[in-house]
């Protein structure tokens, strides 16, 4: 059974207090009219025990790929995190399609998607190292971000300024995704009186976008 993994960056996760979930719940209802058969996973990031790289998963990454040691000789904590870690990328490569929901905060993304994305970076589990250069493994694989902002980052002065979507989609591809075209809803902030025009425009959007991805083949580097 194919699966798809929704994954939300936003305290407010109820579709009735958050416009990116509201987007995005339009995204996977059109989905599932393609895919019934579709598993959907929901990752909610503020509900879930992250593994956070700190010393310990420092030091466990390190003795590990460089320093001689096995697992075995990794202290308690080491292994404890270093487990959760790995454990929270299987549930991640477990699947088959990826539709992240977040906000722009301060110019990117919630801090608890990177949070979040530490995990996936995984020598030899999500990407390998070549004479050419890193190469993700997570290929066959398509994902899009949906994303909202109350400014006006595609045109105008803040221009080159919005780090958040070029972080999840320059993280993806490096693990080998096909990543689509971004579903962006902006300007909702400066312009309160066209949110009911932006979230139209972007829900429609958000419907091709899922056709396309329930029925699209998947690029394969």
């Amino acid at each position: 059974m194919p699966k798809l993994l929704y994954i939300t960056a936003n305290p407010k996760k109820d579709p009735r207090l958050s416009k990116g979930a509201q987007i995005g719940e339009v995204f996977l209802e059109t989905f599932q009219k393609e895919q019934p058969d579709i598993e959907i996973e929901r990752m909610h990031l503020y509900d879930m025990d992250i593994p956070r790289i700190d010393m310990d998963l420092l030091y466990a990454r390190a003795k590990l790929s460089f320093m001689g040691q096995t697992f075995d000789q990794l202290s308690g904590a080491e292994k404890e995190k270093f487990t959760a870690m790995h454990a929270l990328a299987d549930r991640f490569i477990a699947a088959d399609y990826y539709v992240f929901v977040t906000p722009i905060w301060n110019l990117g993304a919630p801090g608890i998607l990177k949070e979040f994305m530490d995990n996936m970076f995984l020598i030899n589990k999500t990407f390998i190292s070549t004479e050419e250069g890193p190469k993700g493994l997570l290929t066959g694989r398509r994902a899009i971000h949906i994303q909202t902002r109350g400014g006006i980052y595609s045109s105008g002065p803040m221009v080159g300024f919005e780090m958040g979507d070029q972080y999840v989609r320059k993280a993806l591809t490096f693990l080998g995704m096909d990543v689509m075209d971004t579903i962006v809803a902006e300007g909702m902030d400066h312009f309160p009186k066209q949110i009911p025009e932006i979230m139209a425009k972007a829900k429609e959007e958000a419907v091709v976008a899922a056709k396309l991805m329930a029925t699209g083949s998947v690029t394969t580097p």
